[in-house]
Protein backbone atom coordinates (compact mmCIF):
# COMPACT_ATOMS: atom_id res chain seq x y z
CA UNK A 1 0.00 0.00 0.00
CA UNK A 2 1.22 3.71 -0.92
CA UNK A 3 1.85 5.52 1.70
CA UNK A 4 3.85 9.04 3.05
CA UNK A 5 6.09 10.14 4.98
CA UNK A 6 7.80 13.47 6.14
CA UNK A 7 11.02 14.21 7.66
CA UNK A 8 12.89 18.09 8.12
CA UNK A 9 16.46 17.56 8.22
CA UNK A 10 17.97 20.75 7.61
CA UNK A 11 18.30 21.68 3.77
CA UNK A 12 16.38 19.76 1.49
CA UNK A 13 18.70 18.83 -1.04
CA UNK A 14 20.64 16.92 1.12
CA UNK A 15 17.95 14.86 2.65
CA UNK A 16 16.86 13.43 -0.90
CA UNK A 17 19.14 11.15 -2.62
CA UNK A 18 19.87 8.81 0.22
CA UNK A 19 15.86 7.51 -0.05
CA UNK A 20 16.30 7.45 -3.71
CA UNK A 21 18.38 3.97 -3.42
CA UNK A 22 15.98 1.93 -1.73
CA UNK A 23 13.38 -0.26 -3.47
CA UNK A 24 9.88 0.83 -1.93
CA UNK A 25 10.34 4.38 -2.60
CA UNK A 26 8.09 5.56 -5.25
CA UNK A 27 9.47 9.52 -5.01
CA UNK A 28 10.66 11.81 -2.99
CA UNK A 29 10.13 15.39 -3.46
CA UNK A 30 11.41 18.77 -1.59
CA UNK A 31 8.96 21.50 -0.09
CA UNK A 32 7.84 23.53 3.26
CA UNK A 33 5.64 22.79 5.79
CA UNK A 34 4.84 24.24 9.41
CA UNK A 35 4.76 27.87 8.42
CA UNK A 36 2.09 30.64 8.96
CA UNK A 37 2.29 31.84 5.21
CA UNK A 38 0.40 30.05 2.20
CA UNK A 39 1.84 29.01 -0.68
CA UNK A 40 5.82 30.53 0.25
CA UNK A 41 7.96 30.90 -1.77
CA UNK A 42 12.35 29.63 -0.97
CA UNK A 43 12.89 33.19 -0.50
CA UNK A 44 10.52 34.02 1.90
CA UNK A 45 11.07 30.91 3.48
CA UNK A 46 15.01 30.98 3.60
CA UNK A 47 14.48 34.12 5.87
CA UNK A 48 13.01 32.49 8.53
CA UNK A 49 10.26 34.82 8.68
CA UNK A 50 7.40 32.58 7.91
CA UNK A 51 8.19 29.32 9.90
CA UNK A 52 8.16 26.87 7.69
CA UNK A 53 10.71 24.23 7.49
CA UNK A 54 12.32 22.79 4.53
CA UNK A 55 11.14 19.32 4.57
CA UNK A 56 10.82 16.35 2.16
CA UNK A 57 7.81 14.11 1.58
CA UNK A 58 8.47 10.12 0.87
CA UNK A 59 5.79 8.24 -1.10
CA UNK A 60 6.68 4.68 -0.62
CA UNK A 61 5.05 1.20 -0.68
CA UNK A 62 4.89 -0.10 2.81
CA UNK A 63 4.91 -3.78 1.17
CA UNK A 64 8.71 -3.04 0.50
CA UNK A 65 9.86 -0.77 2.87
CA UNK A 66 8.43 -0.14 6.51
CA UNK A 67 8.35 3.07 7.81
CA UNK A 68 10.41 1.95 10.78
CA UNK A 69 13.16 1.55 8.03
CA UNK A 70 12.81 5.21 6.77
CA UNK A 71 13.10 6.39 10.25
CA UNK A 72 16.41 4.44 10.61
CA UNK A 73 17.48 6.12 7.44
CA UNK A 74 16.49 9.40 8.42
CA UNK A 75 18.20 9.18 12.10
CA UNK A 76 21.61 9.06 10.50
CA UNK A 77 21.57 11.78 7.67
CA UNK A 78 21.13 14.42 10.66
CA UNK A 79 22.94 15.40 13.69
CA UNK A 80 19.23 15.31 16.20
CA UNK A 81 21.15 17.61 19.42
CA UNK A 82 21.19 20.72 17.50
CA UNK A 83 18.67 23.02 18.70
CA UNK A 84 19.19 25.68 15.95
CA UNK A 85 19.79 24.21 12.94
CA UNK A 86 21.65 21.77 10.91
CA UNK A 87 25.38 21.87 10.44
CA UNK A 88 26.36 25.20 8.49
CA UNK A 89 22.72 26.24 8.09
CA UNK A 90 21.32 27.97 11.54
CA UNK A 91 17.71 28.94 11.47
CA UNK A 92 13.94 27.58 12.19
CA UNK A 93 13.76 26.80 8.96
CA UNK A 94 16.44 24.10 9.24
CA UNK A 95 15.47 22.53 12.13
CA UNK A 96 14.87 18.63 12.86
CA UNK A 97 10.98 17.36 12.83
CA UNK A 98 8.88 14.50 11.83
CA UNK A 99 5.54 15.53 10.59
CA UNK A 100 3.48 12.16 11.48
CA UNK A 101 0.67 11.14 9.43
CA UNK A 102 -1.48 9.14 11.58
CA UNK A 103 -0.75 7.69 15.11
CA UNK A 104 0.75 4.68 13.84
CA UNK A 105 3.38 7.06 12.28
CA UNK A 106 3.36 8.96 15.83
CA UNK A 107 3.87 5.84 17.85
CA UNK A 108 7.08 4.57 16.31
CA UNK A 109 8.77 7.96 15.57
CA UNK A 110 8.20 9.04 19.45
CA UNK A 111 9.97 5.15 20.04
CA UNK A 112 12.68 6.03 17.97
CA UNK A 113 13.62 8.98 19.25
CA UNK A 114 13.39 7.79 23.14
CA UNK A 115 15.76 5.09 21.84
CA UNK A 116 18.36 7.33 20.55
CA UNK A 117 17.94 9.56 24.01
CA UNK A 118 18.46 7.16 25.60
CA UNK A 119 21.26 5.18 23.61
CA UNK A 120 23.59 8.54 23.54
CA UNK A 121 22.45 9.92 27.12
CA UNK A 122 21.11 13.31 25.61
CA UNK A 123 18.19 15.11 24.74
CA UNK A 124 16.98 14.83 21.08
CA UNK A 125 15.41 18.05 20.00
CA UNK A 126 13.71 16.81 17.12
CA UNK A 127 10.56 17.77 17.22
CA UNK A 128 7.89 15.24 16.67
CA UNK A 129 4.75 16.74 15.41
CA UNK A 130 1.41 16.74 13.30
CA UNK A 131 1.18 16.83 9.44
CA UNK A 132 0.42 20.03 7.95
CA UNK A 133 0.21 21.46 4.44
CA UNK A 134 2.66 20.15 2.15
CA UNK A 135 3.73 23.24 0.13
CA UNK A 136 5.95 21.13 -2.74
CA UNK A 137 9.16 23.53 -3.32
CA UNK A 138 9.97 24.99 -6.98
CA UNK A 139 10.87 22.63 -9.69
CA UNK A 140 14.59 23.63 -9.45
CA UNK A 141 14.85 22.59 -6.02
CA UNK A 142 13.77 19.02 -6.77
CA UNK A 143 15.95 16.32 -7.32
CA UNK A 144 18.50 19.12 -7.13
CA UNK A 145 20.97 16.09 -6.18
CA UNK A 146 21.08 15.40 -10.04
CA UNK A 147 20.59 18.39 -11.45
CA UNK A 148 23.30 20.24 -9.85
CA UNK A 149 25.43 17.28 -8.92
CA UNK A 150 28.91 19.70 -8.84
CA UNK A 151 27.69 21.81 -6.27
CA UNK A 152 25.65 19.51 -4.28
CA UNK A 153 28.69 17.76 -3.97
CA UNK A 154 30.62 19.93 -3.31
CA UNK A 155 27.76 21.97 -0.11
CA UNK A 156 27.37 18.14 1.15
CA UNK A 157 31.24 17.51 1.34
CA UNK A 158 31.91 21.24 3.07
CA UNK A 159 28.50 22.32 4.90
CA UNK A 160 29.70 19.99 7.85
CA UNK A 161 27.26 17.00 7.68
CA UNK A 162 29.53 14.41 5.50
CA UNK A 163 32.07 14.77 8.52
CA UNK A 164 29.32 14.69 11.32
CA UNK A 165 27.39 11.50 9.58
CA UNK A 166 30.88 9.87 9.15
CA UNK A 167 32.00 9.94 12.63
CA UNK A 168 29.19 9.74 14.89
CA UNK A 169 26.72 7.43 12.95
CA UNK A 170 29.16 5.67 11.20
CA UNK A 171 30.88 4.89 14.56
CA UNK A 172 28.69 3.82 17.52
CA UNK A 173 26.85 0.69 16.91
CA UNK A 174 29.53 -1.51 18.58
CA UNK A 175 31.89 -1.48 21.04
CA UNK A 176 35.55 -1.54 19.23
CA UNK A 177 37.28 -3.07 21.77
CA UNK A 178 35.41 -6.28 21.56
CA UNK A 179 35.46 -6.31 17.97
CA UNK A 180 39.34 -6.02 18.50
CA UNK A 181 39.11 -9.39 20.00
CA UNK A 182 36.52 -10.87 17.55
CA UNK A 183 37.71 -9.78 14.51
CA UNK A 184 41.46 -10.62 12.77
CA UNK A 185 43.20 -7.51 12.33
CA UNK A 186 42.08 -6.80 8.70
CA UNK A 187 38.65 -7.39 9.29
CA UNK A 188 38.80 -5.16 11.90
CA UNK A 189 40.34 -2.18 9.68
CA UNK A 190 37.83 -2.64 6.67
CA UNK A 191 34.63 -3.04 8.60
CA UNK A 192 35.87 -0.31 11.35
CA UNK A 193 38.53 2.08 9.70
CA UNK A 194 37.07 2.17 6.23
CA UNK A 195 39.52 0.16 5.16
CA UNK A 196 40.38 -1.54 1.45
CA UNK A 197 41.46 -5.13 1.15
CA UNK A 198 43.99 -5.89 -1.97
CA UNK A 199 41.89 -7.06 -4.88
CA UNK A 200 42.52 -10.76 -5.81
CA UNK A 201 44.38 -12.11 -2.67
CA UNK A 202 41.00 -11.87 -0.54
CA UNK A 203 38.65 -15.00 0.81
CA UNK A 204 35.86 -14.62 -1.96
CA UNK A 205 36.65 -12.75 -4.89
CA UNK A 206 36.41 -16.09 -6.71
CA UNK A 207 34.30 -18.12 -4.75
CA UNK A 208 30.58 -18.95 -6.57
CA UNK A 209 29.64 -22.16 -3.78
CA UNK A 210 25.80 -21.45 -3.64
CA UNK A 211 24.84 -19.52 -0.60
CA UNK A 212 24.54 -16.04 1.14
CA UNK A 213 27.07 -13.64 2.61
CA UNK A 214 26.40 -12.16 6.10
CA UNK A 215 27.89 -9.28 7.86
CA UNK A 216 31.31 -10.30 9.82
CA UNK A 217 30.80 -8.27 12.31
CA UNK A 218 26.68 -8.83 12.93
CA UNK A 219 25.61 -11.18 10.96
CA UNK A 220 23.27 -9.60 9.09
CA UNK A 221 22.54 -10.95 5.67
CA UNK A 222 23.72 -9.07 2.92
CA UNK A 223 24.14 -10.78 -0.65
CA UNK A 224 23.01 -14.01 -2.15
CA UNK A 225 25.13 -16.07 -4.27
CA UNK A 226 22.22 -15.69 -6.89
CA UNK A 227 23.21 -12.06 -7.16
CA UNK A 228 27.30 -12.53 -7.47
CA UNK A 229 28.72 -12.65 -10.58
CA UNK A 230 32.72 -12.91 -12.50
CA UNK A 231 34.14 -9.65 -12.52
CA UNK A 232 37.59 -8.24 -13.62
CA UNK A 233 38.15 -6.15 -10.37
CA UNK A 234 39.50 -8.57 -7.98
CA UNK A 235 36.93 -8.05 -4.90
CA UNK A 236 33.27 -9.91 -4.43
CA UNK A 237 30.92 -8.42 -7.12
CA UNK A 238 27.13 -8.49 -6.86
CA UNK A 239 24.58 -6.90 -8.55
CA UNK A 240 21.97 -6.63 -5.50
CA UNK A 241 21.69 -6.92 -1.89
CA UNK A 242 19.24 -9.41 -0.14
CA UNK A 243 17.42 -6.81 0.96
CA UNK A 244 18.49 -2.86 0.28
CA UNK A 245 17.29 -1.69 3.66
CA UNK A 246 19.83 -3.98 5.42
CA UNK A 247 22.67 -1.33 3.56
CA UNK A 248 23.55 2.19 4.00
CA UNK A 249 24.63 4.09 1.57
CA UNK A 250 26.99 7.32 1.84
CA UNK A 251 28.47 9.63 -0.34
CA UNK A 252 32.17 9.00 -0.03
CA UNK A 253 34.57 12.11 -0.63
CA UNK A 254 38.02 10.82 0.50
CA UNK A 255 40.90 10.49 -1.75
CA UNK A 256 39.71 13.48 -4.07
CA UNK A 257 36.88 10.67 -5.54
CA UNK A 258 33.29 11.21 -5.64
CA UNK A 259 31.69 7.75 -4.84
CA UNK A 260 28.56 5.62 -2.69
CA UNK A 261 30.00 4.05 -0.06
CA UNK A 262 27.92 0.70 0.88
CA UNK A 263 27.53 0.33 4.76
CA UNK A 264 25.51 -2.50 6.36
CA UNK A 265 22.41 -1.14 8.15
CA UNK A 266 22.17 -2.98 11.22
CA UNK A 267 26.19 -2.80 12.45
CA UNK A 268 27.37 0.16 10.02
CA UNK A 269 30.16 -1.87 8.96
CA UNK A 270 32.22 -0.74 5.99
CA UNK A 271 31.64 -2.81 3.58
CA UNK A 272 32.88 -1.53 0.23
CA UNK A 273 31.60 0.39 -2.44
CA UNK A 274 28.49 0.91 -5.60
CA UNK A 275 29.34 1.61 -8.66
CA UNK A 276 26.84 1.93 -11.86
CA UNK A 277 29.00 -0.18 -14.24
CA UNK A 278 27.98 -3.74 -13.73
CA UNK A 279 26.29 -6.19 -16.41
CA UNK A 280 23.54 -4.55 -17.77
CA UNK A 281 21.73 -7.62 -17.83
CA UNK A 282 22.01 -7.45 -14.04
CA UNK A 283 20.60 -3.98 -13.61
CA UNK A 284 23.65 -2.36 -14.54
CA UNK A 285 24.67 -2.06 -10.56
CA UNK A 286 28.17 -3.18 -9.00
CA UNK A 287 28.16 -3.55 -5.58
CA UNK A 288 32.20 -3.76 -5.26
CA UNK A 289 32.33 -5.90 -1.34
CA UNK A 290 35.36 -6.35 0.83
CA UNK A 291 35.97 -10.60 1.53
CA UNK A 292 37.02 -9.28 5.22
CA UNK A 293 33.53 -7.34 5.73
CA UNK A 294 31.53 -10.60 4.90
CA UNK A 295 31.01 -14.44 5.94
CA UNK A 296 29.85 -16.79 3.85
CA UNK A 297 27.31 -19.06 4.65
CA UNK A 298 26.99 -22.42 2.80
CA UNK A 299 23.72 -23.50 1.71
CA UNK A 300 23.46 -26.84 3.41
CA UNK A 301 24.58 -24.85 6.57
CA UNK A 302 21.92 -22.29 6.28
CA UNK A 303 19.80 -23.91 8.36
CA UNK A 304 22.03 -25.21 10.85
CA UNK A 305 23.44 -21.58 11.18
CA UNK A 306 19.78 -19.77 11.34
CA UNK A 307 19.47 -18.22 7.89
CA UNK A 308 16.87 -21.29 6.36
CA UNK A 309 14.08 -18.46 5.98
CA UNK A 310 16.64 -16.82 3.47
CA UNK A 311 17.05 -19.76 1.13
CA UNK A 312 14.02 -18.21 -0.64
CA UNK A 313 16.55 -16.11 -2.21
CA UNK A 314 18.74 -19.06 -3.65
CA UNK A 315 15.90 -21.79 -4.86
Amino acid sequence: MDKIATFAGGCFWCMVKPYTMYEGVIKVESGYMGGTKENPTYEEVSTGDTKHLEVIQIYFDDDKISYNELLNIYWKQINPYDPIGQFADVGSQYLTAIFYHDDEQKKLAEKSKKTIEEKNGKAVYTQIRPIEIFYKAEEYHQDYYKKSSKHYNIYYKNSGRYNYVKSHWDRNNANREILKDKLTDLQFEVTQNDMTEIPFENEYFDKFEKGIYVDIVSGEPLFSSNDKFQSSCGWPSFSKPIKDTNILYRGDYSFGMERTEVRSAQANSHLGHLFNHGPKELGGNRYCINSASLKFIPYDKMDEEGYGEYKKYLD
